[in-house]
């Protein structure tokens, strides 16, 4: 999402630009590398409240104190509500779930560190507050009412749009949190290939990740309750579009796809217009109502980009989505499960032969299912638990062929398909027994 005054004011005069916007992403092998982003909840250990944006303990104090430790801030009508330093940058989800969108790093080591750097500021900072953060995909504990708002002027936008066009999209915006591997790609051909395969086999790692069996202090029924969610914030934009797997897919078809999701907003002059709903092929040709006259520029076609919430998102590279956030090992292995899958040829050549002969409707099926079944949903005859195992291998093998020492980090993968039990069983057999039925007791069990 473009800051205020770093969009690209290129006019768009025509469509070629946008398929030329998405090839510009196109790296050679020697250059790729991996991005890791992940969300937390903020708590009071004191009664578990969720911080505000301003007042001790607030949001906007952890963004003043990371400023002292050489972060620049990134304002919103003069309130700060994210950070950048170097390649990163920090952002706040709209109720202050606190996100780390990690530097472009040549292995999983330097991911690894970097999360290590990044826990031990936050918890300098944080520590005297009596403010801590959970890795949990769901909050386990508040209703959406008692979620706090940050002050940034999209969210007031797709505050008043999502229940128009679903009916958990503010679940989504207030009470969930992910963690997301971002890969490059190195042509088209590989594009279509690594997106392919990535999109069949997100479900797979939604039902590894698991980590959201509580809702307002209960289970919920689910092991993922931040997937299920998904299943109704806006059909428009979201799951496993069927264009990708059409014959003659490329850059060219998903731009045009793109044109036809609905808008949210345009930022004009550091302000952002509400544009919610309405079509970005009418502004193109300058027929929209809150710009009349004025044609889109790239900048705005790059900010409509990120308002497409597919399981997997196209952009100048490739965004890993299906997954709960969760422990640090956990945060690590997401990353490691697709660049063993998809930087390495054989690898890749197995993933996609695994996944060849699904069909988009079996592939949105298993998306309906793993949220409640995780590893016991079945495709095709298999349990997603006996297709993890395969996927496990091939991810093994991809990271191996590296030679870099990086398959240490599907260790907490593995253990879970031995045993078939993801996080969020774990943390219901807990709450069944060691805490007595206490779903508060997980946002300190989840603290990073």
């Amino acid at each position: 999402m473009s800051n205020p005054g770093e969009a690209d004011l290129t006019p768009i005069t025509d469509a070629r630009q946008l398929a030329e916007w998405f090839a510009a992403g196109s790296k050679p092998r020697g250059a790729w590398g991996v991005g890791t982003e992940h969300e937390k909840f903020g708590f009071f250990r004191d009664g578990f409240a969720t911080p505000p944006y301003t007042g001790t303990g607030g949001i906007r104090a952890l963004l003043e104190g990371l400023q002292a430790r050489g972060w620049a801030p990134i304002l919103d009508s003069g309130n700060p509500i994210g950070l950048k330093r170097g390649g990163a940058s920090i952002s706040l989800e709209p109720a202050g779930q606190f996100e780390l969108s990690g530097a472009i790093l040549p292995d999983l080591h330097a991911t690894w560190r970097e999360l290590g750097e990044h826990l031990r500021e936050v918890h300098e900072i944080t520590g005297p507050m009596g403010v801590g953060f959970a890795s949990l995909g769901f909050h386990p504990l508040h209703s959406r009412d008692q979620m706090p708002w940050m002050p940034k002027g999209r969210y007031a936008i797709m505050r008043r749009y999502m229940p128009t066009v679903g009916s958990l999209g503010l679940d989504m915006m207030t009470r969930t949190c992910t963690v997301q591997a971002n890969l490059d790609y190195g042509d088209e051909a590989d594009m279509v290939e690594k997106l392919r395969i990535s999109l069949a086999l997100q479900p797979v790692a939604t039902a590894l990740f698991a980590n959201s069996p509580f809702t307002e202090g209960r289970p919920n029924g689910f092991r993922s309750m931040r997937a299920q969610v998904w299943t109704d914030t806006d059909n428009a934009r979201t799951g496993i579009p069927a264009v990708v797997f059409e014959p003659g897919f490329g850059f060219e078809r998903f731009a045009e796809w793109l044109l036809d999701v609905p808008m949210y907003f345009v930022m004009r002059d550091g302000k952002w217009l509400d544009a919610a709903g309405k079509s970005f092929r009418a502004f193109l040709d300058g027929r929209l109502d809150v710009l009349p006259g004025e044609r889109a520029t790239m900048g705005d076609f790059a900010d409509h980009v990120t308002t497409a919430f597919t399981d997997v998102r196209l952009k100048r590279f490739l965004e890993m989505r299906g997954s709960d956030v969760g422990s640090a090992a956990m945060i690590t292995a997401q990353p490691a499960l697709w660049v063993g899958l998809l930087y390495d040829d054989a690898a890749q050549k197995a993933a996609a032969a695994l996944v060849r002969d699904w069909t988009v409707e079996e592939m949105r099926t298993l998306r309906s299912a793993v949220p409640r079944d995780a590893l016991q949903a079945r495709i095709r005859g298999r349990s997603v638990q006996d297709v993890a195992r395969d996927v496990l291998a091939i991810a093994r093998d991809g990271l191996k062929a590296r030679g870099l020492g990086e398959e240490v980090y599907l260790a907490p993968l593995d253990e879970i398909v031995a045993s078939g039990l993801t996080q969020a069983d774990r943390l219901l057999h807990l709450y069944e027994r060691a805490w007595g039925g206490d779903a508060g007791r997980a946002l300190l069990h989840a603290e990073v």
